[in-house]
């Protein structure tokens, strides 16, 4: 399905890789093509309330981190190599959904037995034609970094926050790679259950994200943030549990996790009915090909009448990606950071026709300009007074793990 997809211009590709969930319906949706598109660059919100209340079909597409330019009044000045829209959606002209081994087809144009057959004449996704590795070069040194969270730590110290998630990128330039290739490669090293292949002409995602930015089922909302890492040993099951019990136990990464869920329910207080907003699950260690992780889940019943624009002026971006206080951390994102963060700690996803969303935050992602030809990556972690600065670059050093190995012509 996924080479199949790549015929179009335009294609979403959303596969949880099995991964069993009490929130997961579908294994793997795809849309390619677009019947109508939808990208406004003014007005965003209100135009895309406009949008959604007309539409009653599937959409699919992303929201960018940038959109915290219209919602806080907060732009930012730095480059932007890849280039996605501040905010796109598309009603697809094909949607596959798969469960199992059940393949339902939806088409506006196109009948679906020939659509089967199409699929099943496809060849399967190509490996990369070799191995030779993709040499990347920091935005931000090793040297630079520690100081800028050295420089985070005294702003928390003076009480401007209380965590900042603080982010660099990674890039080449003058590449040419096949991002099918590429995809592949990384979600058979580190499958995940919110990884997307998503294409815009000649700009791609190629995502492999274990967390979930909101969920909408009914009139209840879920959100999933994630703050707590710690490395597998997959050499050694019992040091491997003993590391998630040292994760469960880090004072560190619960006091990071704890900031976020708060900061969530906040959010969602604003768009929730009061007395419905609730803590489902608290300090859930779930654990990934690389790395164990910290989640927490948050939940609420929506007020009537709030559409998914509503939802995202309260709670975009996400705190998982800022920090709090939310509008004092963007600020120092933006003083700090020195790329555009675009898609990366933006969404992307879809929504139904009975109006049911599920959208994932955008990390542990490569990124490709192929008319540039311009490949990055950019990976952060929340910093607290509490913070090590070198063990902080570690962690993003181990976030970005199964993305390096593959630009490093690695396997497994």
């Amino acid at each position: 399905m996924l080479n199949w997809a790549n015929r179009f211009n335009i294609c979403s590709f959303l596969d949880n890789h099995q991964y069993h969930s009490s929130h997961h319906s579908v294994e793997c949706l795809v849309a390619v093509g677009a019947e109508t598109i939808f990208n406004p660059t003014e007005n965003i919100l209100p135009a895309f309330a406009g949008f959604l209340a007309q539409q009653k079909d599937w959409l699919f597409g992303h929201i960018s981190y940038d959109l915290k330019s219209e919602i806080e009044g907060l732009p930012s000045h730095h480059p932007d190599f890849i280039g996605f829209p501040t905010l796109f959606f598309y009603r697809p002209q094909t949607v596959l959904q798969l469960s199992g081994t059940a393949l339902t087809i939806s088409s506006l144009n196109g009948h679906p037995a020939d659509i089967f057959n199409s699929i099943q004449s496809c060849d399967p996704v190509p490996p990369a034609s070799d191995n030779a590795s993709i040499q990347t070069n920091a935005r931000i040194s090793k040297e630079d970094y520690l100081s800028i969270v050295k420089q985070l730590q005294r702003h928390i110290l003076r009480g401007d926050c209380y965590e900042i998630n603080f982010c660099q990128e990674f890039f080449a330039e003058q590449v040419t790679v096949s991002p099918l290739s590429l995809y592949a490669r990384l979600t058979a090293m580190s499958p995940t259950p919110f990884a997307c292949f998503y294409k815009l002409e000649d700009q791609y995602l190629l995502c492999a994200s274990p967390e979930r930015y909101l969920q909408k089922k009914g009139n209840t909302l879920i959100s999933q943030p994630i703050k707590g890492t710690i490395k597998r040993d997959l050499l050694n099951e019992e040091a491997d549990k003993q590391l998630i019990a040292r994760l469960q136990q880090s004072e560190k990464d619960r006091s990071e996790n704890v900031m976020v869920v708060d900061l969530v329910r906040n959010d969602l207080s604003r768009v929730c009915k009061e007395g419905t907003v609730e803590v489902e699950e608290l300090f859930g260690v779930y654990s990934f090909p690389q790395v164990h992780q910290m989640i927490s889940t948050i939940k609420g019943e929506l007020k009537e009448g709030i559409n998914l624009a509503d939802v995202l002026k309260a709670s975009f971006p996400m705190g998982s990606m800022t920090g709090a206080p939310k509008r004092r951390v963007l600020e120092l994102i933006e003083q700090f950071e020195r790329t555009k963060r675009g898609l990366y700690s933006g969404a992307v996803g879809y929504i139904d026709p009975e109006g049911n969303y599920d959208f994932n935050v955008v990390i542990r992602s490569l990124f490709y300009n192929a008319t540039t030809r311009y490949l990055n990556y950019q990976v952060g972690g929340g910093i607290t007074f509490y913070s090590d600065a070198e063990k902080e670059y570690e962690e993003c050093l181990l976030k970005a793990s199964a993305i390096q190995q593959v630009l490093n012509g690695q396997d497994r």
